[in-house]
């Protein structure tokens, strides 16, 4: 069994990959917890215990953990060792950027197909991804691209037809960018992620910036 992690330790992770990265580009071969805690602003007790859950060796004393094996580390447990394929459904601007975006490949994933039901996006590529009629998205087809995660990127009122024909294909996870939660069994992975509401909470912040400068 893996490790288990917290919503908000899987949230700070990416931040301590990142960070790593960049030491390691700038020639720095060890790093302790006090520094990461130091750099990015957090708990020091915070920081080690999420270490300390994720690494695989011990610090080495007055140097800390080598830089190159945390990063091994963390992106092994986050998956990014691992390459995993998903299929994406909706091929409008949101659906388009994502299928252009290269920097998935950093995290081992890879939109090897696109679904869309307007005829005339039939047949083309956008970027490298084929574009498929929806009609085509079965258990059958999912199989032969090896797919397990599917991306809706449809309007909300289409969001959970798009779902439940992805269940009924065997999809593995669903990653949801619709403005709307969506219903699923518990044996498939759901992330909503509701951009809507993102924008919401920063104009909101923004706002209350603003009136605090008045």
């Amino acid at each position: 069994m893996g490790t288990l992690l917290t919503k908000n330790q899987l949230r700070r992770l990416p931040n301590y990959l990142h960070l790593l990265k960049n030491l390691k580009t700038s020639g720095m071969k060890y790093i302790s917890c006090q520094t990461i805690a130091d750099c990015l602003d957090l708990n020091k007790e915070q920081v080690r215990k999420d270490i300390a859950l994720i690494s695989s060796t011990d610090g080495v004393p007055n140097k800390g953990r080598e830089i190159s094996t945390l990063i091994n580390d963390i992106e092994t447990i986050l998956g990014y060792k691992t390459n995993t394929n998903a299929v994406l459904i909706g091929a409008g601007s949101l659906g388009t950027a994502l299928c252009y975006y290269k920097g998935f490949e950093n995290y081992g994933l890879n939109i090897v197909a696109a679904f869309d039901k307007y005829p005339s996006n039939i047949g083309k590529k956008v970027g490298n991804v084929p574009l498929f009629n929806i009609n085509e998205l079965d258990a059958k087809f999912l199989a032969e691209l090896n797919a397990e995660i599917g991306i809706i990127c449809v309007p909300d009122k289409f969001a959970q037809e798009v779902a439940d024909q992805l269940i009924k294909s065997k999809i593995q996870a669903i990653w949801n960018l619709a403005p709307t939660k969506i219903n699923a069994p518990k044996d498939i992975i759901v992330l909503d992620s509701d951009l809507a509401s993102a924008l919401a909470v920063l104009s909101h912040e923004l706002y209350l910036k603003k009136q605090e400068e008045k």
